[in-house]
């Protein structure tokens, strides 16, 4: 007696699922993301051979612009929003005067007590501001700080 072969079924596979999975991962990405704000003032970093990376969070910026002007900024919107008011906690930094920037920085500290200072100021900026910057700094005691430079290219 002969047998008769079964023809071969093929094997189906539903994608949906992984298209699914795919999505909802790309979705997920893209909505916990956060991009860096536009600064409000351009700075041409010095160099430097120190290869030591920034804190992400709890840092409080000091920038110094090529012309001399102080500008605050902490990565807290609501830090931002009690030291500045709730019109600039959307802000990356806000313009200073030196005689309020002592009583900003403690208030600063006060409010989170792990605030890293970070000074970033402009390789073409003059002295003045920087030395003052610092005295500011000093009489607010906080003497520890990371001055921001680009990585020298070899």
């Amino acid at each position: 007696m002969a047998k008769f072969k079964k023809g071969r079924v093929g094997i189906k596979m539903d994608m949906t699922p992984m298209v699914d999975v795919a999505f909802l991962l790309l979705t997920f990405f893209m909505l916990t993301t956060q991009f860096k704000p536009q600064e409000d003032v351009q700075i041409d970093l010095p160099t430097s051979h120190s290869a030591i990376k920034l804190p992400e969070s709890d840092v409080m910026i000091l920038t110094i612009s090529k012309e001399g002007k102080i500008l605050l900024g902490v990565d807290s919107q609501t830090l931002k929003a009690r030291l500045f008011g709730e019109q600039n906690k959307y802000r990356a930094s806000i313009e200073v005067d030196q005689r309020n920037l002592g009583d900003l920085l403690v208030q600063a500290r006060i409010a989170n007590p792990r605030l890293r200072t970070v000074v970033k100021g402009d390789k073409k900026a003059p002295y003045g501001p920087v030395e003052d910057v610092m005295t500011i700094l000093q009489k607010a005691r906080i003497t520890r700080f990371n001055l921001v430079t680009d990585l020298e290219k070899s």
